[in-house]
């Protein structure tokens, strides 16, 4: 199975999106409100998303050759740690609410914990997978 470089971009950018989504997820279910949250887990995805994508482009995270690299991996962990401020700030903004300072450690914690699973799962997959250059 072959597939191009842009393909590769769309899955590793798919597995992050679909990352937060699941660590957003996670954390309302954690708090017994995930039956009910409905389009409230937006105010916490959206932010996390926002800030996440704004560092993780400048600290090439979205590159391939970073990407693929079990020495790069640091990098996406410690992008979603300094994310994870932006993120609340953004929320609280958003709801108009004050930013706890432990919702912002928990969050970037639970996140940057996910990003470095999904982004060594990936590093494994595509170590495993014929790639063809395009």
């Amino acid at each position: 199975m072959t597939h191009s470089k842009s393909t590769r971009i769309i899955i590793l950018i798919l597995g992050d999106i679909l990352t937060l989504a699941l660590v957003t997820a996670f954390g309302f279910a954690t708090h017994g409100t995930m039956t009910t949250a409905g389009m409230r887990m937006l105010s916490t995805f959206i932010p996390l998303l926002i800030a996440w994508v704004l560092l993780a482009i400048p600290h090439k995270l979205f590159e391939l050759q970073v990407a693929n690299q079990t020495r790069e991996l640091w990098r996406p962990f410690w992008a979603m740690i300094l994310a994870a401020p932006m993120a609340a700030l953004l929320r609280g903004l958003w709801l108009g609410t004050p930013i706890l300072p432990v919702f912002v450690i928990v969050l970037g914690g639970v996140s940057a914990l996910g990003i470095l699973a999904w982004r060594a799962i990936y590093l494994v997959i595509s170590s495993r997978i014929r790639w063809k250059d395009g």
